[in-house]
């Protein structure tokens, strides 16, 4: 199937399946950073839109435990940085109706809390189709090890998402249900 069909009707699932903003479990998310013995405190995150899973709770929880918290930045051509945020700092609405930060610091995650359209058993992540998330970590992979946490509810899995050579793998997928590593 295209990915384009795919996108639309688990957006549509998602859309129907999370009216009332289903959250994640923080401690999930602590065991893996302990699983995986992370001790740097720069994570990236995303402001959820289209009843994408919320990660609002749990970056807040990160900026108590002293963690750097950073969004996405939409650039020109299909690329993307992170800037440090705290939830008492202003955001700015880009063209997506995407809300981002204002002040321009420059942050390179090692941690990457992930949106995603769909998944599958092996960690192949559906985004909407611009690349964006695949550019940044391809970019920053070269410059450094993330972790990169895909966050999704059950409903979201499917059999196969189609892949080609520029689809980057997440390391987790984290489910209100389940963990897939």
């Amino acid at each position: 199937m295209l990915k384009s069909k795919l996108r639309k009707q688990i957006v549509e699932i998602r859309e129907k399946n999370n009216k009332n903003n289903i959250k994640i479990d923080f401690t999930k998310i602590l065991e893996i950073l302990k699983t995986q013995k992370v001790t740097k405190k720069n994570i990236g995150g995303y402001f959820p839109v289209n009843f994408e899973v919320d990660d609002l709770e749990l970056l807040k929880k990160f900026e108590k435990k002293n963690f750097k918290i950073s969004l996405p930045v939409i650039k020109k051509n299909f690329q993307m940085n992170f800037y440090k945020w705290s939830f008492s700092e202003p955001l700015t609405v880009n063209k997506y109706g995407i809300p981002e930060p204002q002040t321009k610091y420059l942050i390179y995650p090692d941690i990457l809390l992930i949106p995603l359209v769909g998944f599958d058993k092996n960690l192949n992540r559906l985004g909407y189709g611009g690349g964006y998330y695949d550019r940044f970590i391809a970019r920053l992979s070269n410059k450094k090890k993330i972790l990169k946490i895909g966050l999704a509810l059950p409903i979201q899995q499917i059999n196969k998402v189609p892949v080609n050579r520029y689809d980057q793998k997440l390391d987790y997928i984290v489910t209100n249900k389940y963990i897939l590593s």
